[in-house]
């Protein structure tokens, strides 16, 4: 197994981090806007994530500033500050707790993984992701959470794929 295993699917996500996701999203959707954060877990067994952080998204604010340059809302993407994602994937790699899992919500449109959420994670579709991450899309449908689904990259096919994950009790 390699230390970055997670980018090959089989995430193993503790039920209390996905009650945490499952909570931020209902939230954020109370809030017209999708949730966004990521997932740490000890370096010693790859697999495992079970730690949420939440991030804010910025998409809202970034829009109310000037709608003309970012007209899209938080309701249809995130944007986070990605000088405090990337320090803490630095901080997470130093800290024997690395960053393994981007996690955002969608509202009322289901859990997949959009052309959208791959240019953000590609920086602009100019080949293969940022970040060495697995990625967990949350729909909220209605105000309730009604799936989860883990995406990774796929070097043969140069797009993103649905993995297999687990929740651990």
């Amino acid at each position: 197994m390699t230390d970055t295993a997670w980018v090959a699917g089989g995430v193993k996500i503790a039920a209390g981090v996905l009650d945490e996701i499952e909570r931020a999203g209902i939230a954020a959707y109370a809030r017209d806007e999708e949730a966004c954060g990521y997932l740490t877990g000890p370096a010693s067994d790859p697999l495992l994530a079970d730690q949420a952080v939440e991030l804010q998204n910025l998409a809202n604010k970034y829009h109310q500033v000037d709608p003309e340059g970012h007209p899209r809302t938080g309701r249809e993407y995130f944007k986070i500050n990605s000088l405090k994602f990337e320090r803490a994937i630095a901080e997470g790699v130093a800290g024997g707790r690395p960053v393994k899992v981007f996690f955002h919500s969608h509202l009322d449109c289901g859990a997949y993984f959009s052309a959208e959420d791959a240019a953000s994670m590609t920086m602009g579709n100019t080949g293969g992701p940022s970040f060495a991450l697995a990625y967990l899309v949350t729909a909220v449908d209605r105000a309730e959470v009604t799936a989860h689904r883990l995406f990774i990259w796929d070097n043969r096919s140069g797009s993103f794929v649905e993995a297999p994950f687990s929740k651990l009790a």
